[in-house]
């Protein structure tokens, strides 16, 4: 497990568009047809990673919490299940069923989504307003494995406070730190 940062390099960006596989559901959905009405959180996961594994249980607890019709989060894994088949969609669907995920759980076969968001690590958390341009991609809190502080989403929900109560989110942003992206082998 290569420990990877990400950035803050996509604020302001436009969140590119999507239409990717739902295997729990087994159906397309697109980025038009998950959005909240003022804020949208992607979120790059997968099932292996431990870092994804270690805020899982709070993540679908502030899910719950957080989502409504204004805000609207949608999780996709993007990495190569050849070499980590751990990450397959089939898998993907028992994790989602079993932690009764509150958001869906997409998967990204071709890679083209993450890259075009700049995805780089698992977890990977990204906040789009309502004209879906990113105020915010960072942590979703100090959580780690190993660290012993509880996972509360306070970076993640500050964000989306600030979104929601028409204020500027913050510049300064903690970047997420989990298991690189799994990216495929050029052909």
């Amino acid at each position: 497990m290569a420990l990877t940062h990400s950035g803050t390099q996509s604020l302001g960006m436009t969140a590119p568009p999507f239409r990717l596989w739902n295997p729990l559901l087994e159906i397309w959905q697109s980025l038009d047809q998950l959005r909240g009405e003022k804020a949208t959180v992607i979120m790059f996961i997968c099932n292996h990673c431990p870092y994804v594994k270690h805020i899982l249980p709070g993540l679908v607890a502030f899910a719950r919490n957080v989502q409504n019709d204004q805000v609207k989060l949608v999780a996709i894994n993007a990495n190569d299940v050849s070499q980590y088949p751990e990450d397959h969609p089939d898998k993907m669907r028992r994790i989602a069923q079993a932690q009764h995920f509150p958001f869906p759980y997409l998967y990204d076969e071709t890679q083209a989504v993450a890259r075009a968001y700049g995805a780089q690590c698992t977890p990977d958390f990204y906040v789009f307003d309502q004209q879906l341009m990113c105020v915010y991609r960072g942590q979703m809190d100090d959580a780690r494995p190993g660290n012993d502080l509880p996972v509360t989403g306070s970076d993640l929900r500050a964000a989306i406070d600030f979104l929601i109560s028409g204020q500027p989110v913050p510049k300064a942003q903690k970047p997420s730190i989990g298991c690189g992206i799994k990216w495929k082998s050029p052909s």
